[in-house]
């Protein structure tokens, strides 16, 4: 199964995975599973970090190129198709980083791995409880 990361989850996996759900958990480590990170991901820690909501011991540069390579994520590229998707969500949720994360699992056809139940409005496959 193709799962892309929602932020907290990447986070969660790296540093606290006791805070993951446990369905999460088995399908974030089952072997036959393809983990994907956005750059909306990198992009939206390196915003945290410099508004002083993501406490990190160094810089993000090196810390987030570090936990990319630790986690064993593949890329999932930004394209055109995600960011026209975005314009075709409903209003539900106002998180830009979470509104292209949603558009690029249903470009995609991955299942967003989220503890955001605002997420679970719309038409998405979420992996959580």
């Amino acid at each position: 199964m193709k799962l892309l990361l929602d932020t907290h989850v990447w986070i969660w996996l790296l540093t606290d995975p006791n805070r993951l759900s446990r369905p999460a958990y088995a399908a974030l480590v089952a072997a036959d599973n393809q983990l994907y990170l956005s750059p909306a991901s990198t992009w939206e820690c390196s915003v945290k970090f410099t508004a002083g909501r993501l406490d990190l011991d160094g810089s993000p540069e090196a810390l987030l190129q570090e936990a990319i390579v630790a986690s064993g994520v593949l890329p999932l590229p930004i394209e055109h198709s995600h960011a026209l998707q975005t314009a075709r969500l409903p209003a539900h949720h106002r998180d830009p980083f979470d509104r292209m994360l949603i558009a690029q699992a249903q470009v995609e056809r991955m299942t967003l791995v989220s503890a955001d139940e605002q997420l679970t409005r719309y038409d998405v496959g979420i992996l959580w409880s």
